[in-house]
């Protein structure tokens, strides 16, 4: 099941991202194309990227305190869009990696209630049973007492009749002998 899931997770992802793409060309032709979206959300990522970027090269570099240029506006327009389109594409693979663990975790809470209350079901059963189980025995006990009394008392009168017969057909001398053997 989970072999069979996962492929189909991997492609409706990947159609995702694909369908992020012509998204971010959009955003990034309008921001090509709107001086509003050009000057206030494309030129000031773009100027901070280029001026980290630069000042990173200029360090590993050994220059140090070197002024760093700002971008023209072309550049910095087109490097802003591109860092959108970048931008958009990430927040979309995150945002499908951040639902894809969230359903997982709903999966396992459900999977691991399942099992708890699988866990709760076999208890009360297991409890069930020993109080049936016990009164079962107690039941046994009660009934097993009585009959083997009777038993016994049944076998205490055979033995005695066996004995009364066994008087009264022994001669007198043989009880004498037994007498006087007490």
């Amino acid at each position: 099941m989970v072999v069979g899931a996962f492929p189909m997770a991997k492609l409706l992802y990947l159609g995702i991202r694909q369908i992020s793409k012509p998204l971010a060309n959009r955003m990034k032709e309008a921001a090509r194309r709107s001086e509003f979206f050009k000057t206030y959300i494309c030129l000031p990522p773009a100027q901070l990227y280029h001026w980290v970027e630069m000042r990173t090269k200029m360090r590993i570099m050994g220059f140090r305190g070197t002024a760093i240029k700002p971008l023209n506006e072309e550049a910095a327009a087109e490097l802003g869009a591109e860092l959108l389109g970048e931008a958009t594409i990430f927040i979309v693979g995150g945002s499908c990696l951040v639902l894809e663990y969230w359903r997982h975790q709903a999966h396992q809470r459900h999977k691991e209630e399942e099992q708890r209350a699988a866990w709760e079901a076999m208890q009360d059963e297991v409890g069930r049973l020993a109080l049936a189980f016990e009164a079962l025995q107690a039941q046994v006990q009660a009934a097993a007492q009585p009959g083997a009394l009777e038993e016994l008392r049944a076998q205490m009168r055979e033995v005695r009749a066996q004995l009364s017969a066994r008087d009264a057909h022994v001669p007198s001398a043989t009880q004498a002998a037994s007498s006087s053997e007490k």
